[in-house]
């Protein structure tokens, strides 16, 4: 598990996530709920395409653009039964929460 770099609220404009992206220089963002819970994680690549597409409006909230919003991988679980569940479904990275949705790291998958 890695620790688990920058997070934002879902309420963040796609556009400055981009920003808080490339200046992070980091590939994901984990969203953050009102409450400081995960509620989600967004790639460059998904923000890039999301941009990119006719229904966008600089206006757009992360909170409203299709992304991965779980379930997360909790810190109980085993590493066995992690790595089957991100590769079911497709997930390169997966946050990694507390019994009360609390983002403690991130797991990747290693090629």
């Amino acid at each position: 598990m890695d620790a688990p770099g920058p997070q934002v609220d879902d309420h963040m404009m796609v556009d400055v996530a981009l920003s808080v992206l490339i200046s992070a220089r980091v590939e994901h963002l984990l969203l953050r709920d009102e409450a400081g819970r995960c509620s989600g994680l967004v790639t460059r690549a998904q923000l890039a395409a999301h941009r990119g597409g006719s229904w966008y409006s600089d206006r757009t909230r992360l909170r409203d653009i299709p992304l991965d919003r779980g379930p997360f991988t909790f810190d109980a679980a085993h590493l066995s039964d992690a790595e089957a569940a991100m590769r079911d479904r497709t997930l390169d990275v997966s946050p990694v929460v507390d019994e009360h949705g609390y983002t403690l790291g991130v797991l990747a998958l290693t090629p």
